[in-house]
């Protein structure tokens, strides 16, 4: 019984050492902001706003979160490059931006949508999620994508827009 208790030792401590040299990927976290904060960042270094806009029940926002934001390049870009900001769609709180008080906007029995979220995330008159809306310093619509989207094509379409 101590033998096999030892060898279990043994390999769990293996395999803790060998987790502290080849650590796992995707370690790089996406740093996000919110929106009241944006314009103090701004007056201190310009760069655009890029928007995540999800709801909590969407799997396809989920899976976005987990695999096309968690990839080591497009957070490197991102976190570099630009302000990153998550939008639930539906929540109720307050945002003020850009000189405005965005609010939720009730449609039923506890649903809505957030103004904000409708203002830069309808795409020819629907709101899909998730959304992906890249705002200039202006605070203009550059791009805008809703769906689920890779890591890869966010990242060229990223550079492709800022260069």
């Amino acid at each position: 019984m101590k033998k096999l208790k030892r060898r279990h030792l043994f390999r769990y401590s293996v395999l803790m050492l060998l987790g502290l040299f080849y650590p796992a990927k995707g370690l790089a976290q996406l740093q996000t902001f919110h929106f009241d904060q944006l314009d103090s960042l701004r007056a201190i270094e310009q760069k655009p706003v890029l928007v995540f806009i999800h709801t909590e029940w969407c799997k396809y926002c989920y899976q976005m979160e987990n695999t096309t934001f968690t990839n080591d390049s497009l957070v490197n870009r991102v976190n570099r490059s630009f302000y990153f900001v998550k939008l639930d769609a539906e929540t109720k709180e307050n945002i003020r931006y850009g000189g405005h008080t965005f609010k939720f906007k009730p449609n039923g029995s506890n649903t809505g949508v957030h103004e904000l979220a409708e203002q830069l995330g309808t795409i020819d008159g629907k709101l899909a999620y998730p959304t992906v809306c890249l705002l200039n310093q202006d605070n203009e619509i550059v791009y805008q994508y809703s769906g689920l989207l890779g890591a890869d094509a966010l990242l060229a379409g990223l550079n492709q827009l800022t260069e």
